[in-house]
């Protein structure tokens, strides 16, 4: 591996979704390293005024949303469902993703717990599905699950998200390489091919 790009993301976002299905292939094909970070969307908004997702409160831009997401997964040709409730609580998973963000299990955890909010609808908050997730990639989910609920944990979590804001991130996904920002999963190209210059 020649560099490596950091891929910030929130499990709320539904476009973090397509970057989390392309991510690890794109950047094996280019030799780069995939950094993960779970971070959290909702202090970062909150300092932008806003009380919610941006899809919510302009219903326009929601609409917009859904219909491109429709679209981009058939072109992708990736599963897709929309999810009965928006934005699903991604506290809890982000949490387990934050003790895994170091182990080989990180990039199977994180596409599981997108495929249960965005493709079988399931509710990401609830420690029965994300205790599925573990399960599907080997993890004993129970040991996992009461990690994730460690103060250590939850500084870490909330450290990664002050990182986030102080560098800048407004939204997910969002690539770091080299220290420069990419936003929005059609800028994953040009972050991977930075990172392979």
């Amino acid at each position: 591996m020649t560099d490596r790009i950091e891929f910030w993301f929130e499990f709320a976002s539904a476009y973090s979704y397509i970057a989390v299905e392309e991510i690890e292939a794109k950047a094996a094909k280019a030799g780069v390293a995939v950094v993960w970070r779970p971070f959290l969307l909702g202090p970062i908004f909150a300092r932008q005024g806003w009380t919610g997702s941006p899809f919510n409160i302009y219903p326009a831009k929601g609409a917009y949303m859904w219909r491109d997401m429709e679209r981009l997964c058939a072109q992708k040709g990736l599963a897709w469902r929309k999810p009965s409730q928006f934005p699903r609580n991604g506290l809890l998973a982000a949490r387990v993703a934050t003790v895994l963000a170091e182990s080989d299990a990180i990039g199977s955890f994180v596409k599981g717990v997108y495929r249960a909010n965005f493709v079988e609808d399931r509710d990401i908050s609830d420690p029965k599905v994300i205790g599925d997730v573990l399960r599907g990639v080997g993890l004993a989910p129970e040991e996992t699950l009461i990690r994730a609920t460690g103060d250590d944990i939850k500084a870490r979590l909330r450290e990664r998200t002050d990182e986030a804001l102080a560098r800048g991130v407004f939204g997910a996904p969002s690539f770091f390489v080299r220290g420069e920002l990419f936003w929005g999963g059609d800028r994953l190209d040009q972050a991977v091919a930075l990172a392979n210059s």
